[in-house]
């Protein structure tokens, strides 16, 4: 591909997040640094609206116009950037098109998707034209997933510093957590559940721990999904975690792209931590009955229909900028060797972790796959952060993005 006009190209720009990341690149970057990006989106007028809204620094902010089901917009939009940013969702119904485009191309991509049955799908549609175009393709970029997929990465290179091994059970609690919900994370949601109920082999497939590995991983291991329990490792009353679903499926694709680096075997499990004891015991019960209501509200289409109309986010709606600010989180990862040791590191993050965090991790790791698309050493495909950035990741992520990754005693 030629040397294009811009470095990335923020699609959907307009949207909740779209506009949060382009506020988050022009404070950091500016318009006119060294980092070359523009906006794009389906609307002149909107696009207009957002450089007024993001101030004087945007006016020189370019622009691109591109719908996500006009192809030829997508093409040319991609004729003019090394990487496109999506934040256009829900995935499946508008990702589709963009995905094709940028594997054909050889542009770069990432995102911040966590409707697994997606992903699954532009892996089989579309990998082998990334592997021959060269482009670089990472889904779940933001809260979903990189926190976790991050935290597993560091732990088990703790680990192996310390017993030259890796671990093959891991852990990982939500120890704290203050944030929203926009109108575009509910209609992801909503859609992965109404085509779940249409296909009853979808239900199947989204059941599937390795639904997200490639062909012939081999991996059997039994998978652990409790709905609630104690845990030694994490010491602490657990209660199911509502992004395990995603962040599991990404993070053993990790292990089978880094050549089953967390073993054959590795068994890896999210939750809600609820505190020790008897009122840790009551947390744990109270928040996974609470979890089942709200899904199975969700999951009938009549009170699904009222919990759209008068309790959910409408699309462009979410965490006010305040709110974002004030958001932050605490995961806790606990690895448990054969021999019964278990070494642990945190994860913390400063900003709403679904906004004010991932537009930062998402705009951080679009600059990362640059930076590793550059070395030449990275093969075009579908991969997942830590087994494409690694390090180099953690590094861009701790230095700019507001993320701490540290060793608990």
């Amino acid at each position: 591909m030629s040397d294009p006009k811009f470095d990335l190209v923020i699609f959907g720009a307009t949207s909740f997040v779209g506009e949060i990341t382009a506020d988050y690149m022009l404070d950091k970057y500016g318009a006119d640094g060294p980092v070359r990006w523009a906006v794009a989106g389906r609307s002149e007028a909107k696009l207009a609206k957002l450089k007024e809204t993001l101030g004087s620094a945007a006016n020189d902010l370019p622009t691109i116009l591109a719908n996500s089901d006009d192809e030829a917009s997508l093409e040319a939009m991609c004729d003019q950037t090394r990487l496109v940013i999506s934040t256009v969702g829900p995935y499946a119904l508008y990702g589709d098109t963009l995905v094709k485009v940028c594997a054909a191309s050889g542009t770069h991509y990432c995102d911040l998707t966590g409707e697994t049955q997606w992903i699954a799908a532009m892996q089989e549609a579309h990998e082998d034209a990334a592997k021959k175009s060269g482009a670089l393709i990472v889904h779940s970029c933001g809260f979903d997933s990189i926190p976790s997929d991050m935290g597993v990465h560091f732990l088990q290179e703790q680990i192996s510093q310390e017993f030259g091994q890796t671990c093959e059970k891991v852990e990982m609690g939500v120890q704290a957590a203050k944030g929203g919900l926009s109108g575009g994370t509910a209609a992801s949601l909503i859609n992965v559940l109404k085509e779940a109920q249409a296909d009853p082999s979808l239900r199947k497939k989204l059941a599937d721990h390795y639904l997200l590995c490639p062909e012939g991983h081999c991996f059997t291991a039994k998978q652990e999904e409790r709905a609630r329990y104690y845990s030694d490792a994490l010491e602490s009353w657990c209660a199911p975690f509502v992004m395990a679903a995603i962040n599991t499926r990404n993070v053993h694709r990790s292990n089978a792209l880094q050549d089953n680096r967390y073993g054959a075997n590795f068994r890896y499990s999210e939750y809600t931590m609820t505190g020790d004891g008897f009122k840790g015991s009551l947390g744990s019960i109270g928040m996974t009955v609470g979890m089942g209501a709200f899904i199975g509200v969700l999951a009938l289409g009549p009170t699904r229909s009222l919990a759209e109309k008068f309790l959910l986010p409408k699309p462009g709606e979410g965490p006010s900028p305040e709110d974002q600010k004030n958001g932050f989180y605490k995961l806790l990862f606990a690895g448990t060797l054969p021999g019964g040791e278990v070494r642990r590191v945190r994860v913390t993050g400063d900003r709403d972790p679904g906004y004010g965090s991932t537009a930062k991790m998402l705009a951080e790791a679009a600059l990362c796959i640059l930076d590793t698309a550059e070395g030449g050493e990275a093969k075009g495909g579908f991969w997942t952060p830590s087994s494409l950035m690694g390090g180099a990741l953690r590094k861009r992520l701790s230095e700019n993005a507001g993320l701490t990754f540290e060793v608990v005693q």
